[in-house]
């Protein structure tokens, strides 16, 4: 009977504590994974969201790069890995869920093995080219690919990303078919872009927009179906004679598999609130994006419609995984 009791007892103290952790949450540092180097756009959102949570929770949100392997592998590989106790997040983009389409084999479940927390941001690609090649408009380009498809080589910065699947998804509904060469960084495509060693890109506003702004490269269009407010001059693909064509890329906030439900819901509710605060969303609009905030729900889902997307254009470009 004395052992009922003390078992009884303990269940009590279980209950109770259980809806009470996100109470004491965090009490110690919590580390943001950045599966990429600094000085990205993943990088930057990651900085301006812990910068944030440090300040609204009193405790030290720190972002560690973890860059290697396609997608952002080695970094979400220890994830996946981690306790799922809240001191461990990642924050990374959307080539995180195309890795299965890039991969023969993968060490984790892009799905099964991460805790969708909210859809953080969404902003457009910016499709340029070089500032020799004649031609002031996206329609204009793809009409010189058509009369001499061996001139003119493509760019992306790393395979599977996202600007690697807008280019493939641009070729398709262009009608075009020439060579996507896949760099090992924004750097070295942009630079090759600069040079007309390479003649188209769709790579984020963050990097490539300054370089347009500055001459150097010759910004074409959007990828998304409305101009961005930080360069309204530039119109959108469908507008280029693209209609519906519509590309985003997008960053999320995961936790490894089985965080709790009241811990993700104070990390996501605090995110929310970070990604609606004036200075926040201008930050985030000089950058190029828009702030969501999602619910973790609505994250899933998205996820699971962006994965079929996804592998559409992976099929139909016959992009073979390595």
């Amino acid at each position: 009977m004395k052992y009922l009791h003390v078992v009884a007892a303990l269940g009590a103290v279980l209950f109770v504590s259980a809806p009470v952790m996100a109470d004491t949450y965090p009490s110690r540092p919590v580390t943001v994974v950045v599966p990429y180097p600094a000085g990205g756009s993943v990088d930057g959102v990651a900085r301006i969201i812990a910068q944030r949570l440090t300040e609204a929770l009193g405790q030290g949100f720190i972002v560690e790069n973890r860059a290697g392997g396609v997608g952002g592998i080695v970094g979400a590989s220890y994830v996946a890995r981690a306790a799922a106790d809240g001191y461990t997040l990642m924050l990374t983009a959307s080539i995180h869920v195309v890795t299965p389409y890039l991969r023969k084999t993968m060490p984790y479940d892009v799905v099964a093995d991460f805790t969708p927390i909210t859809l953080v941001a969404s902003g457009p690609l910016l499709v340029s080219t070089t500032p020799t090649v004649p031609a002031n408009t996206l329609a204009e380009f793809f009409d010189l690919v058509r009369k001499d498809p061996g001139k003119y080589t493509f760019a992306t910065s790393s395979f599977g990303s996202a600007g690697h699947l807008a280019i493939e998804l641009l070729k398709r509904d262009a009608g075009v078919e020439t060579l996507v060469v896949a760099y090992k960084g924004g750097g070295p495509a942009l630079n090759d872009l600069m040079s007309g060693t390479v003649q188209l890109i769709a790579d984020p506003m963050l990097s490539s927009l300054p370089l347009a702004k500055a001459g150097n490269i010759k910004a074409l269009a959007v990828t998304s179906t409305k101009r961005v407010a930080i360069a309204p001059e530039i119109p959108t693909v469908a507008e280029s004679g693209m209609k519906g064509f519509d590309f985003a890329s997008w960053y999320g906030l995961w936790a490894p598999k089985g965080l709790p439900a009241d811990l993700v819901t104070k990390i996501q509710t605090e995110v929310t609130k970070i990604v609606q605060r004036p200075d926040v969303k201008e930050q985030f609009a000089l950058l190029g994006f828009e702030p969501i905030g999602s619910t973790p729900d609505y994250f899933a889902k998205y996820i699971k419609d962006e994965m079929a997307k996804y592998q559409e254009i992976v099929r139909d470009a016959n992009i073979k995984a390595e």
